[in-house]
């Protein structure tokens, strides 16, 4: 029988690979020679592009036959921010009364070992009848240009094919077992940039008040209720990030001033329709002979993979290793699911995320090992055979 994983030791080592986006860090090269110890077939994916950092990715697959069930992740963290807030070394991987404290244990290296474990378990068990894999980035915390989206194209071209992926983010919000992402809400980014006529302010007949502009166009966005939520959605929400204007003196009317907001939305809309939406509404708001320029970027559509077999294996799953029943949700922020939907059905399970991205980041050592007996057994039953 093969060698299994040990998953806390192997997020830990994991962890003490200081891997800040875009920075590899030793992490990739760990997991590497991990997944070839255990049998998978490693192939890394370096992708660059004019203005952005270099990243190293990473896709490691046992089997050719299909279905090939995938785990997708990401070994890169966000910075340590605080430093003289930690109470132990970021990166060192310190264990203590059951904890794991670290930069990325809860996301998202912990799921990593979780899931690397898993896969060790089920194949010392015996052959699959189909394939497993990992697709890891090094670029989700960043700008995600060089990440998943061209992983999945390049593989695409080399004729590998995934038929259902699980997205290791930290989707429970206290307790593990308790939730699963089916779908993820879109985000839009918008700003707005008004230009006036600069005058003085005794004489505003004169001029053209970009900051006035901008407060009715703000108010609107506000006031603006978008929608009243759908089946398996929230209602869409939109937050004011940022208002400028350029103007020191107390007594000239300002001709430029800036706006900047963010939408997350539902699928009751595309990123194409809101911005339709949005500048009639601006257009409306802002007034006769209003003259501004509107930008939008859309990081990620909406999408929902209905409940059927991921969300069916992972919920059977929980209720047997953690006594819990998970709801099926769509909150939060976004995940590299939002490329891999294009690809397959996907959904996210990981750790518990209340800590991810603060000082002392950590996950309870019995989850991360609980997270690997469900991954074990979901690996298990999606091919047909019983749990490890």
């Amino acid at each position: 029988m093969a060698e299994t994983v040990d998953p806390i030791a192997l997020a830990r080592d994991l962890i003490r690979c200081p891997s800040v986006t875009p920075a590899e860090g030793g992490a990739l090269d760990l997991l590497q020679s991990v997944l070839e110890e255990i049998g998978l077939d490693c192939l890394r994916l370096p992708f660059t592009e004019e203005g952005t950092e270099p990243v190293d990715n990473l896709y490691a697959r046992f089997g050719t036959a299909s279905p090939n069930l995938c785990f997708a992740g990401h070994t890169d963290v966000v910075p340590i921010g605080q430093a003289d807030r930690w109470t132990v070394d970021p990166f060192a991987a310190t264990i203590k009364d059951g904890v794991l404290i670290g930069r990325g244990a809860a996301d998202m290296k912990g799921a990593i070992a979780a899931w690397v474990a898993a896969v060790s378990r089920v194949l010392a068990d015996g052959r699959i009848p189909g394939s497993v894999s990992l697709l890891i980035t090094g670029d989700e915390e960043g700008p995600a240009i060089n990440g998943t989206r061209k992983m999945l194209t390049a593989l695409a071209e080399r004729g590998e094919r995934i038929d259902h992926c699980i997205t290791g983010e930290p989707t429970n919000p206290v307790e593990l077992g308790t939730m699963i992402k089916i779908g993820r809400r879109g985000s839009l980014n918008g700003e707005i940039f008004v230009h006036g006529v600069q005058g003085h302010t005794g004489y505003p007949h004169l001029a053209d008040n970009a900051a006035h502009r901008l407060s009715l166009m703000l108010a609107a966005l506000v006031n603006w209720r978008i929608d009243g939520g759908s089946a398996h959605f929230e209602p869409s929400v939109l937050s004011v990030t940022r208002i400028a204007v350029d103007n020191e003196a107390a007594n000239v009317i300002p001709a430029r001033a800036y706006g900047r907001f963010n939408i997350r939305f539902n699928d009751l809309h595309t990123g194409a329709s809101l911005e339709e939406r949005l500048r009639a509404l601006l257009t409306g708001a802002a007034g006769d002979g209003a003259r501004f320029d509107l930008k939008v970027r859309v990081s990620g559509e909406s999408f929902l993979t209905r409940p059927g077999l991921l969300s069916d294996l992972l919920s059977e799953a929980c209720e047997t290793i953690t006594g819990r029943k998970p709801d099926l949700s769509t909150t939060g922020g976004t995940s590299d699911s939002r490329f891999i939907k294009d690809y397959c059905p996907v959904v996210d399970f990981g750790l518990v995320g209340k800590t991810m991205h603060q000082v002392d980041e950590r996950v309870a050592v019995a989850d991360i090992a609980a997270l690997s007996e469900i991954y074990a057994r979901v690996i298990g039953r999606y091919f047909g055979k019983a749990a490890p």
